[in-house]
């Protein structure tokens, strides 16, 4: 099977990923019998071997004054 494992930093934060999309809020993805979800990230890399998906923390905008 082809599903992956999705880390954001260090920590494991969903298995079995089907899907997995870029967008404006950060990644958005999806694993089996769960309902999507969109963490404030980016992909930093995708190891097809391990079947990882490795995203770093989007860094909050704190503005400037």
């Amino acid at each position: 099977m082809c599903q992956a494992t999705v880390y954001l930093g260090d920590q494991e934060i969903a298995r079995e990923v089907i899907w997995l999309e870029p967008t404006a809020e950060g990644v958005s993805f999806a694993a089996f019998f769960e309902d999507p979800k969109v963490v404030r990230g980016r992909i930093q890399r995708i190891d097809f071997l391990k079947h990882r998906v490795m995203l770093e923390p989007l860094e909050e905008d704190h503005g400037a004054d």
